[in-house]
C-alpha cells in the first residue's frame, strides 16, 4: 500500500513511518501540514493517515478530498472524535496514544476493501 501520513509532530511522523514500512507499506509522504499534504494528493495514493491538527490548520479540507477521491484514510489524533466533522465520521478514528497494532488494523482492513496484500 503506497500511504500518506499527515503529521505535525514529526517524530510520531517517522513512529508511523516506521510502522508502515516495517509491514512492508510504502510510505509516499510525511508531511506537517496540510499545504504540504496536497502536493502530495496527485500521487498513486491507497491509503492515508492524518492527524486533525496539523501545523496550518486542521486536515478536514485534506480528508474531504480523499473522501471524494474516494482514497481512504484514518484520523490519528488526540482531539476527540466529535471534533471531526458529521461528513468524515464515518472513517476511522485511532486515539492518541495508539497501539501499533492498531494502526495496522487499520491498514489492513483498508487492503481487503480494495483487494490488496497485505
Amino acid at each position: 500500500m503506497r500511504v500518506l501520513i499527515l503529521e505535525d509532530d514529526p517524530f510520531i511522523a517517522m513512529d508511523l513511518q516506521y510502522i508502515l514500512e516495517g509491514d512492508g507499506h510504502q510510505v509516499v509522504g510525511a508531511v506537517t501540514s496540510a499545504g504540504d499534504a496536497r502536493a502530495h494528493l496527485s500521487e498513486d495514493l491507497d491509503y492515508a493517515l492524518l492527524d486533525v491538527d496539523v501545523a496550518d490548520g486542521k486536515s478536514f479540507a485534506i480528508a474531504e478530498e480523499l473522501r471524494d477521491r474516494r482514497i481512504p484514510f484514518a484520523f490519528v489524533s488526540a482531539s476527540p472524535p466529535s471534533d471531526i466533522p458529521e461528513p468524515l465520521r464515518a472513517m476511522d478514528f485511532i486515539p492518541k496514544p495508539y497501539e501499533e497494532a492498531t494502526i495496522l488494523r487499520s491498514v489492513d482492513r483498508c487492503c481487503e476493501l480494495v483487494g490488496k496484500p497485505n
